[in-house]
């Protein structure tokens, strides 16, 4: 049990039956009234936002999130296989890797998330490198400004990338914001 008041941004906790990550939190010292602690609550597993207000005294459930290294294996269709050091295959259903899979191809490390031993999402590295298969030819002369052009990848993700990059190459992606970092040689 974790009370308001020792909440801190990235503690995880049980509230409502559910898993949120805190946000933002902010304690209130009002002139006339209690004091309260004002959070920002993140639905760890669904994405949604809530706001809550607590009194600096309520308990809340602290929920551990475990976290394993894990090699992205293969898809069947319909499910994702996820393999430990120990070689045991944890299937996720593409809901769980949506927003990794963009950056993600056979055999690249990850990272599982796992609460009450039940895995609930996949986060890829934090840099990836990936090959452009289409990307349209520059031309000479646009280059006097940053102009920038679609460029699909290995994974079938999209990135925009500078004109002088071209189909072939392999480039640096920060997966964090999707941008492509630099050309590797």
């Amino acid at each position: 049990m974790i009370s308001a008041g020792e909440f801190r941004k990235g503690t995880t906790i049980e509230y409502e039956g559910n898993i949120y990550v805190i946000v933002e939190f902010q304690h209130v010292k009002p002139g006339k009234g209690s004091a309260f602690v004002r959070t920002r609550l993140k639905n760890i597993i669904t994405g949604s936002a809530l706001e809550r207000t607590f009194n600096p005294n309520e308990k809340v459930e602290n929920a551990h999130i475990e976290t394993k290294r894990m090699t992205y294996s293969y898809n069947d269709g319909e499910l994702y296989y996820f393999m430990d050091e120990e070689f045991n295959l944890t299937p996720l259903n593409h809901d769980q890797v949506e927003d990794a899979l963009m950056y993600i191809k056979e055999n690249d490390p990850v990272t599982v998330r796992f609460y009450k031993g039940n895995a609930f999402s996949v986060e890829c590295e934090n840099f990836v490198e990936l090959k452009i298969v289409s990307a349209e030819p520059g031309v000479r002369g646009d280059t006097a400004t940053n102009v920038t052009k679609a460029a699909v990848l290995e994974t079938g993700a999209t990135v925009q990338v500078p004109i002088f990059v071209n189909e072939g190459e392999t480039i640096r992606i920060d997966t964090r914001t999707g941008e492509y970092m630099e050309r590797v040689k």
